[in-house]
């Protein structure tokens, strides 16, 4: 029994961090859901920000954002936000090592997909409107991307009976030590 015990404390030991890090970034929680824009900048008074922050405040801009499910992410000098709220320091390097760009200070705006995959990654300013054709062009696979969670059940034929239940099983034996 203590070698047993043992053996799985030390797989917990090894594999949690494995299964850790595969969750932690705020870009799983998405996937499926939305489209992160996220914004690289250096400083908050960053131009490129502020005039896209100023064209995401005009409704049509804005309807548009929400209208093809867009969250927009910023990360100013390794602070990052998600919609205007702060992220905590390790899921905002979740994200920084997730999009495999480094933690440097150049400008850059980068699109990702329902699916999880990179759309855009540009240096300088990217127009709403461009964003918007980008997102419009895309396959209808990625389009009608869902969450993997949401998986819908078969649907029955008008008039079929339901399906029974199968019965259940004994409870297992326990282990003989």
């Amino acid at each position: 029994m203590l070698i047993r015990s043992l053996t799985l404390a030390s797989l917990f030991a090894f594999a949690a961090p494995l299964l850790a890090a595969d969750g932690d970034s705020p870009l799983a929680q998405d996937r499926g859901r939305a489209r992160p824009l996220i914004v690289f900048a250096p400083s908050t008074v960053d131009a490129n920000l502020l005039k896209l922050r100023k064209a995401l405040e005009e409704p049509a801009n804005r309807d548009g954002f929400k209208q093809r499910n867009m969250v927009l992410y910023t990360v100013i000098n390794t602070i990052g936000q998600r919609d205007g709220k702060d992220l905590d320091p390790q899921a905002t390097m979740a994200l920084i090592r997730e999009l495999k760009l480094g933690a440097g200070s150049s400008q850059k705006f980068v699109l990702v997909g329902k699916d999880g995959e990179k759309k855009l990654e540009q240096g300088g300013y990217v127009e709403p409107a461009q964003l918007f054709s980008l997102v419009d062009q895309l396959p209808a696979t990625e389009k009608d991307a869902s969450a993997p969670a949401a998986a819908a059940a078969p649907a029955q034929e008008p008039g079929a009976k339901p399906a029974k239940n199968a019965k259940p099983s004994k409870a297992p034996q326990p282990l003989d030590d």
